[in-house]
């Protein structure tokens, strides 16, 4: 697994968020942009990342950041998840875990006890040239973002 580090370009994608509607990075440059990648939708983990970004988007919406979530959900668990926990934010579709592999947040990890294939929970901040600026692996879904804005000096 290749792990990005900041100063490299963003792999560019497109890949369609929860209303079944493309996005693209390159089409989002200009804007400073969070991407974090999660495991499963509607799953604790995630669930308390998800809602801690909702909860934090409005300063870092008001910093220039916009926020976009990823799995391998399809579009329609994707929209299930936003509306059940009012995210406000879009939420992308990785089914073929390609996008996860280009930004290596897909690889050998544990799960108790075994090494299994799987989404490596990572948030990457894209600059508004489409570099990275951040890359962080492996993070532990609590307490995450209040690190992510303390790392923008968004306390």
């Amino acid at each position: 697994m290749t792990q990005l580090e900041p100063g490299s370009a963003a792999p560019d994608f497109t890949l369609l968020n929860q209303d079944a509607k493309p996005v693209a990075l390159h089409d989002l440059r200009g804007q400073n942009v969070i991407l974090f990648f999660y495991p499963a939708a509607m799953t604790p983990g995630c669930t308390t990342e998800a809602c801690d970004f909702r909860d934090s988007l409005a300063p870092l919406q008001s910093a220039g950041y916009t926020v976009l979530g990823i799995s391998r959900d399809e579009p329609a668990t994707n929209a299930e998840f936003r509306q059940r926990d009012g995210l406000t934010y879009d939420l992308l579709s990785d089914p073929d875990h390609a996008v996860h592999e280009a930004y290596g947040a897909w690889g050998e990890k544990m799960n108790y006890g075994k090494v299994v294939q799987g989404v490596i929970r990572s948030t990457f901040v894209v600059d508004a040239s489409g570099d990275i600026a951040h890359a962080l692996y492996n993070v532990k879904a609590t307490g995450h973002v209040a690190r992510v804005r303390a790392l923008l000096g968004l306390g």
